[in-house]
Parts: C-alpha cells; structure tokens; sequence
C-alpha cells in the first residue's frame, strides 16, 4: 500500500505560481495530478513515469510543469500563470506499471486563484 503525502497549494492572485509536491512511502512507476472543481468531474492535470516521460492536459500545457526526484520518491508540479479556472482540489497519484488508472490516491489540496 502505497502513502501519499501532499504539500503545497494555497489561495494564489491571478498570474501567479504555486508548487505542489507529492511524496510516496516507496518507489512506484507513475506519478501525478488529478484535479477536480465543484460540480465537475475529476480530470487529469500531467503525469510522470519513473522514466522521466510526462504528459498534460491542453488546458495547463506550457503552464505547468511536472518532475520527479526518484531518489526522494517525490513529483512536483509547478504551476505558473495561475487562473482562476484553475481552481480546484489537486490530487496526487501513483500507479503501478501496466496500470491504465491510478492505484493510489493522496488526501487532496485546495488550489484557489482569486483576487
């Protein structure tokens, strides 16, 4: 059973940045971000294997930006020109190679763009 501890997030301006970090208490394949606002679905934010190869969602593509520190069993998101339809809980994942979905799940952290 993997744990997932999430840090990061926070009321931000428009324009504005945060980081989000997500820590796993062992190594797994695929790590990254969900997010969901009121009333809408969950959707995928980005991802990252423990190969290095990512993928975005358009709606924060040459916005954000994932990493990982496979030393740390660590991602992060770094999101820059914040909006404010970029409010929403952020949720980190991990999965298991050849998983198509997530496995594991992280508690949540409220990302809120507003002036």
């Amino acid at each position: 059973q993997v744990q997932l501890v999430e840090s990061g997030g926070g009321l931000v301006q428009p324009g504005g940045s945060l980081r989000l970090s997500c820590a796993a208490s062992f190594s797994i394949y695929g790590m990254g971000w969900y997010r969901q606002a009121p009333g809408q679905q969950r959707e995928l934010v980005a991802g990252i294997t423990s190969g290095g190869g990512t993928n975005y969602a358009d709606s924060v593509k040459g916005r954000f930006t994932i990493s990982r520190d496979n030393a740390k069993n660590t991602v992060y998101l770094r999101m820059n020109s914040l909006k404010p339809e970029d409010t929403a809980v952020y949720y980190c994942y991990a999965r298991g190679y050849g998983d198509q979905v997530p496995s594991y799940w992280g508690q949540g952290t409220q990302v809120t763009v507003s002036s």
